[in-house]
């Protein structure tokens, strides 16, 4: 079984022309994503979601949060519109929507790759360009267990890659991510915390879960919380506040020195953000926490390159 999982492709000929590595190239004017008085219930079961009023601005890293049960994946799901709200109106979707799922199927026959060039060339990309762009996310992700491998011997971590890399086919104007984090290694934490930022930046609005403290923290601007069917802002978003930050910029690259391991850094107390590039690793922690980052640096076979300070521009979240 195919699950489609993408609502929208754009026009042939702008999913073309972005032929960059990441190709995170969009068009002016986006909309405003609008969720306004949307409740759901499945039958005459009880309400998943009551009175949800929502906005997800281009440009913003929006974190859900929530207990099991609460509706999390039920809201991301009417946000992409693979689920119709029984109340309420949603507005603003953009025409380009990557979706991870929770739950992405490991049964399917299908090899990675030629799973990756399927779901390609239903959202309007060629055979050559589906299959260069699949080729090109499965190296960035790392994918182990061998791209010609049916999806089904893959590990959990290595299928969640695959679940990642189909929603980044089609460069979208909205990514949503249904804790995207889950059974992927530590090297692949960065990487996908790298693309959620170069989303953002290149003006698309991102939506993800994660019931870690840590990872909200790390990459949402705003987050919203759902309890009891309701979804509330846990922060409004107030002036950009200039908080002083340490960088730490770490190399794996010395001579006589073994591979170091690698580590969750997203996922450390006190990152703001994280950046690779080569061997290196950027990142930028608040300064309470930057001895201890160091401290596992060190611990994990890191080089510390250079430590600076830094103004770190982050949104005033109360």
């Amino acid at each position: 079984m195919t699950v489609v999982t993408e609502v929208g492709v754009p026009a042939r000929s702008s999913v073309e022309a972005s032929g960059d590595r990441r190709g995170y190239t969009r068009e002016e004017g986006v909309d405003l994503l609008r969720l306004d008085a949307v409740s759901k219930r499945y039958g005459r079961g009880r309400w998943v979601l009551r009175d949800v009023h929502l906005e997800v601005p281009p440009g913003v890293v929006t974190a859900i949060t929530g207990g099991n049960g609460s509706g999390k994946s039920t809201l991301l799901r009417v946000l992409v519109g693979l689920s119709i709200p029984t109340r309420g109106t949603v507005s603003g979707r953009p025409q380009a929507v990557g979706y991870v799922p929770d739950r992405f199927p490991p049964n399917e026959r299908l090899s990675a790759m030629a799973y990756l060039t399927h779901m390609g060339r239903i959202r309007g990309l060629t055979t050559e360009v589906a299959a260069a762009r699949a080729d090109l996310l499965m190296d960035r992700l790392a994918l182990v267990g061998g791209k010609d491998a049916p999806l089904r011997t893959l590990s959990k971590g290595n299928a969640q890659k695959v679940a990642v890399a189909q929603a980044l086919l089609v460069p979208p104007w909205l990514l949503v991510l249904d804790e995207p984090w889950s059974g992927l290694d530590a090297s692949a934490h960065g990487v996908l915390g790298e693309i959620i930022g170069e989303v953002a930046r290149a003006g698309g609005a991102v939506v993800f879960t994660d019931h870690r403290e840590s990872i909200t923290r790390a990459h949402a601007s705003r987050t919203y919380a759902v309890s009891g069917g309701q979804v509330t802002l846990r922060a409004t978003e107030t002036a950009v506040e200039h908080q002083t930050a340490t960088e730490v910029v770490l190399t794996s690259h010395v001579s006589g020195k073994a591979t170091p391991r690698e580590a969750d850094w997203c996922a450390a107390e006190g990152v703001l953000e994280v950046a690779r590039y080569g061997g290196k690793v950027t990142i930028r922690v608040t300064r309470d926490r930057s001895d201890a980052l160091l401290l596992t640096a060190l611990r994990y076979g890191w080089s510390v390159e250079t430590v600076g300070h830094s103004i770190a521009l982050k949104e005033n979240v109360q």
